[in-house]
């Protein structure tokens, strides 16, 4: 059955194939003469006229009636392009049957409608680019009308993949409107609109109006491996605006502008604050204002992806309270009849109170007024009520001056867990904006955090990260599918399109076509979402910010860590892994030599045959980890050797807390005390208990397992530093208290250490009271180490930042 299928389906496009033939030979071999030689043809572009009749009704007796007219459409999109020039004139009746068409309930009718427009832009480019301009693009701003804009953006898609280079003229009077439909709210118009301008923006280098640019992108041309004949080509098509009313070319000289604003944050007007911010933006963050307050006006969304330090929540504040007030302030006068909505702030756990306490230090609450959604879940309902109520209040601008002054929270602060799990009550409701701070966290889009997360509804979406991309650039595409779903297309369109040949071209054993594929694939990336990245550096815009410098300390193994390590070294699990990775590689050896002789299948059952479990793997890269960390950490009573080390120690008249036994408490114990932290009671100083002692350092020490954040409290600074004063933040703290801790240290400098996790104290917090960082260990991932150092090496910071990383030579750690 399945064969029969398939031999149908292949003779049923051969007689497709045969009849195109067919048709285009003829209507080439009658010429000027079709009508009136062949009539019984002609009468198909007839029918698709005013003159003749109306598209069919949305009925039983349409459907009769569309089948015909769905003809009468293939036919002439296949005819068109071979009709005589002579005969192009009788076409101009079917512009406005094929316009009606555009807008029919049949979904076939209106497919077949756009194509055909994107084949008459191919025989009759101004006039049908005349029409399109001035009555297509109309319909696309048809918000009571569904069809309409669903017809019309189709029809922009055919026009674009019909003339591909000859676009070029019309790039700018098309990529506004599309910009406008990338936030509509049906999806289908969304996602082919993100389409188009994505297919616009990667032909911009083309549109060459000003003679100073052209010898620019002609070497562009050439570096895009575009021939110069093509080059000549679409120059030659980019200066002809003869054509063009005077309307349209003002309406293009407008939008010209705005795309230069899109393109470069340097020509974006200045933005006034409308209220008053309890702080003096520095010149980078009043770009960084105008360009959130750009996006704003055209309903766009953006990466705030600034390097970390640099102010990115005071910029995001600002543009929030400004589009609150305006919005307010709008539905008072009676100038719109929509309502204003409540925004919302994403964030890590650990940052919920830093942006509480922002948004009050820089916004007055009549501007802006911040609720934090935590708790348990009975605390949690009682919030749900509260928000439920500004909603009410917000919308309506009901209740007493004073009710409202209470009760009129605009600003929800959630973090990502919580959103997650009452995911039903936050998507129910409509935002006007959703900030994702630290928005990288939703990098992987298959997580049921991120999936839930791209559910929100916003007129506004905004991402504040230091680190958009931080293993490989499919991250990239999750980030924007949560901003503009469809913008890169699908992940599988985006996995051959970019990631693919980007990381084919990384290969050491490359070929020179692979980096050439490479390249061109990063630059098309690039230039399609350089619009919606805004992207500074510090050594860019902070002149005056001290520098960071990073250095290792090479440790030495304890006699005992040295033992630990040298067993595993020894034992059969690490020769069964080394077994293991050396069948792998040949396998991998093998199958690279067969290549694509073998089928699918056999590969897909080769491939499991040799699968290391990589488990296994993991947990010894782990073990060996600890080990260098501390003994403790796998000197359990399950290990092997538990009793004969112990015994061992015992009869050294030690034991496992003694610091000797590990290299980097040892190392770390003398670090301190070189910056002056924990020696006031070996320097002979006169001072009283009461006496605080602030030291001319201050140290955040960070660590990824909290196990060993215990060792380094209890075994160092308790018994050994007991001078030092310490405070503790790791996932222990409650979300809704660690921002106190924060506050705490950075505010009493008689406080020489801050003991973090990398997971909880890595991201987002403002540590300028410290001037030295200690990793102690390592995260797996080497952006979440540089977003820990630069917690202190950020705006704020007066000292010289010193980043001190402890590593063993020749050893795994």
């Amino acid at each position: 059955m399945i064969m029969n299928e398939q031999q149908q389906e292949k003779q049923g496009e051969i007689q497709r194939r045969g009849a195109t033939i067919a048709l285009s030979e003829t209507c080439r071999s009658f010429g000027q003469y079709l009508p009136t030689q062949l009539p019984s043809l002609w009468e198909y572009i007839r029918k698709i006229s005013l003159e003749s009749q109306s598209p069919p009704p949305f009925n039983e007796n349409g459907l009769k009636c569309c089948r015909d007219l769905i003809q009468s459409l293939q036919v002439f999109e296949i005819i068109g392009p071979y009709l005589h020039p002579q005969l192009h004139s009788s076409l101009k009746p079917t512009y406005d049957f094929l316009s009606e068409c555009l807008e029919n309930p049949f979904i076939t009718v209106r497919h077949m409608a756009a194509r055909c427009f994107g084949m008459l832009s191919s025989i009759s480019l101004n006039v049908t680019m005349d029409f399109i301009l001035t009555k297509v693009l109309d319909m696309l701003e048809a918000s009571d009308s569904e069809l309409k804009r669903q017809g019309a953006v189709e029809t922009i898609y055919f026009i674009i993949d019909s003339l591909s280079l000859k676009i070029v003229p019309y790039i700018v009077l098309l990529i506004v409107p599309m910009l406008g439909r990338m936030s509509d709210q049906t999806e289908s118009v969304r996602l082919l609109a993100t389409h188009c301008f994505a297919q616009l923006v990667q032909l911009m280098p083309l549109d060459n109006d000003h003679h100073h640019q052209q010898q620019q992108h002609k070497d562009s041309m050439k570096m895009n491996g575009t021939t110069i004949d093509t080059y000549k080509e679409a120059l030659l098509l980019n200066n002809e605006n003869s054509h063009f009313s005077e309307q349209l070319l003002r309406r293009k000289e407008n939008e010209r502008h705005f795309l230069e604003q899109l393109m470069n944050i340097k020509k974006l007007d200045d933005y006034q604050l409308p209220i008053p911010v309890q702080a003096e933006l520095r010149q980078y963050q009043q770009d960084g204002v105008n360009w959130l307050a750009f996006l704003n006006k055209y309903k766009l969304h953006g990466i705030v992806a600034d390097e970390m330090g640099l102010g990115k929540t005071l910029q995001a504040i600002c543009i929030l309270a400004s589009d609150h007030y305006h919005m307010k302030q709008r539905f008072i006068d009676g100038d719109t009849q929509n309502r204003p909505l409540l925004s919302l702030v994403i964030c890590p756990p650990t940052l919920t109170g830093h942006w509480m306490y922002e948004v009050e230090k820089f916004i007055d609450e009549k501007y802006l007024n911040p609720i934090m959604y935590h708790g348990p879940p009975f605390e949690r309902a009682k919030i749900k009520q509260q928000i439920k109520r500004a909603q009410y209040l917000i919308g309506s601008m009901k209740g007493t001056s004073s009710e409202r002054s209470k009760n009129q929270h605009n600003l929800i602060i959630a973090s990502y867990d919580l959103v997650r799990n009452d995911i039903d009550f936050f998507s129910a409701i409509n935002w006007n904006y959703c900030i994702l701070d630290e928005g990288h966290v939703i990098k992987n889009g298959k997580t049921k955090l991120a999936k839930s997360i791209k559910t929100l509804r916003a007129n506004h979406r905004l991402i504040l990260t230091g680190t958009p991309i931080q293993n490989n650039v499919l991250e990239l595409w999750s980030l924007f599918d949560f901003l503009m779903p469809g913008f890169l297309g699908t992940e599988r369109q985006f996995m051959a399109r970019y990631s693919k040949p980007i990381l084919a071209s990384r290969d050491a054993k490359s070929s020179s076509k692979e980096q050439e594929a490479g390249v061109l694939a990063m630059e098309s990336l690039h230039r399609q979402v350089l619009p919606f990245i805004l992207r500074r550096m510090k050594e860019d815009v902070l002149k005056d910010l001290p520098p960071k410098i990073m250095q290792d300390y090479y440790c030495e193994l304890s006699p005992l860590q040295a033992q630990l390590y040298e067993d595993f070294y020894k034992s059969r699990a690490r020769q069964t892994i080394k077994d293991d990775l050396v069948d792998k590689v040949q396998e991998l050896s093998t199958t690279s030599t067969s290549g694509k002789d073998q089928t699918s299948s056999s590969s897909s059952s080769s491939s499991s045959s040799v699968d290391i479990p990589k488990s296994h793997i993991f947990q010894s890269l782990q073990y060996l980890r600890k080990v260098c960390n501390h003994p403790k950490l796998v000197l359990t009573t399950t290990h092997p050797n538990y009793e004969k080390i112990m015994a061992k120690l015992k009869a050294e008249h030690t034991t496992l807390s003694d610091i000797n036994h590990a290299a980097k408490l040892i190392a770390l114990k003398q670090l301190l005390q070189d910056c002056g932290i924990g020696v006031s009671q070996t320097t002979g100083q006169d001072q009283t208990a009461a006496e605080p002692v602030v030291n001319q350092h201050r140290a955040l020490i960070f660590c990824q397992l909290k196990s060993m954040l215990n060792i380094v409290e209890k075994d160092l600074l308790k018994t050994h530093m007991p001078s030092v004063t310490y405070l503790r933040l790791d996932g222990d703290v409650p979300s809704a208290s660690r921002y106190s801790v924060i506050h705490r240290f950075n505010n009493d400098p008689s406080i020489d250490v801050l003991l973090l996790t990398i997971q909880v104290g890595g991201l987002g917090l403002n540590l300028t009271g410290a001037d030295t960082v200690i990793f102690v260990e390592h995260d797996w991932n080497p952006m979440k180490d540089l977003q820990a150092m630069d917690r202190a090496h950020r705006i704020g910071q007066k000292k010289v930042v010193n980043v001190y990383r402890y590593v063993f030579g020749l050893f795994v750690y």
